[in-house]
């Protein structure tokens, strides 16, 4: 007798075989098209990326010549010191001096205005603004220079701006802090009181000069005070070689008090008041303004960003001298 076949299951068994199947395979290219989809993305994203990067640096590259092309016509020419003055600011010599270098050479600038909001910084950054001023009035003696103070033009800020032809300011301007100093601090007794010890292994008898969880050394803090005064007397000569006779016999002029800028016109450190536009408009005589500040595209800022993150560290550690 022959065994009977069950055809309706075998059917059945066919069917979910089958379906099974299609599910895989259906599966299988939803998949595919989710990898595709999403690879796509990716693709778009990394080709805006891209895109972005070229027209940025494209940009970069092509607008000191739309600036050209803008200051072909007489103007005055502006140039921004804003914010402190140290090397990898905004505010460094190598900015500020590229932007007057610039203004100075276009022939179309009837005079160049510097303006300043500054608290102060590095005596040798604001050294060199002031020496590069002094340099391009002796090579261009027909194009003056004005330095316009807006909120703050604090020491270093001044040792820079006494270098124009003349000082403008607003009544409610801060002026002065001709001084210098160095900031330091000390922990001796809190270490004491902790019970912890300090180990500092150096080579030089000096060499940990300044540390801060060390006694204070009496023939150490006569040499830094010895730094402080020869940069103050620096500063000074500076300020008298800039103003002349135009500062007032004040015994608190050189103290490091700072003034408003109508105080400021008493003392001769400014000699008048006004804006950036009025000085153009009424002193020079040419009211259009073109701006020649250098400023770095975004890449070269994230790359001394980088280098002054490594190397602020070290200048904070040796405390250095400050116009500020």
């Amino acid at each position: 007798m022959e065994p009977k076949i069950n055809l309706d299951k075998i059917s059945n068994e066919d069917h979910a075989a089958s379906t099974w199947e299609r599910e895989i395979i259906v599966n299988l290219a939803q998949t595919g098209l989710k990898e595709q989809r999403r690879a796509r993305r990716w693709g778009i994203f990394f080709k805006l990326l891209g895109f972005s990067y070229v027209t940025v640096f494209l940009v970069s590259l092509l607008a000191p010549h739309f600036s050209n092309f803008s200051a072909k016509t007489q103007h005055t020419a502006l140039v921004e010191l804003v914010g402190v003055i140290a090397d990898g600011e905004e505010a460094s010599a190598d900015n500020v001096v590229t932007g007057l270098r610039a203004a100075f050479e276009n022939n179309n600038s009837a005079a160049v205005i510097l303006r300043i909001n500054s608290p102060g910084g590095s005596p040798v950054q604001a050294s060199y603004i002031n020496r590069e001023i002094r340099r391009l009035r002796e090579m261009y003696p027909d194009k003056p220079i004005y330095a316009v103070v807006t909120d703050i033009c604090a020491s270093g800020g001044v040792f820079a701006a006494v270098a124009a032809d003349k000082i403008y300011a607003d009544k409610a301007s801060i002026v002065g802090s001709i001084g210098v100093r160095m900031d330091g601090f000390g922990f001796v007794d809190a270490m004491e009181k902790l019970g912890v010890e300090r180990r500092l292994m150096t080579a030089g008898e000096h060499k940990g000069l300044l540390d801060p969880f060390k006694p204070e050394n009496s023939f150490e803090k006569q040499h830094v005070q010895s730094l402080l005064d020869e940069i103050h007397q620096q500063f000074i000569d500076v300020v008298v070689e800039g103003r002349g006779d135009k500062l007032a016999k004040d015994k608190n002029m050189f103290s490091g008090l700072f003034w408003t800028g109508e105080q400021a016109l008493e003392l001769g450190l400014v000699d008048g008041f006004g804006s950036a536009s009025y000085v153009a408009r009424e002193v020079v005589g040419v009211e259009e303004i073109k701006d020649y500040t250098f400023r770095e595209d975004i890449f070269q800022r994230f790359a001394n960003r980088l280098g002054t993150a490594m190397v602020e560290p070290i200048t904070r550690a040796l405390s250095y001298p400050l116009l500020r």
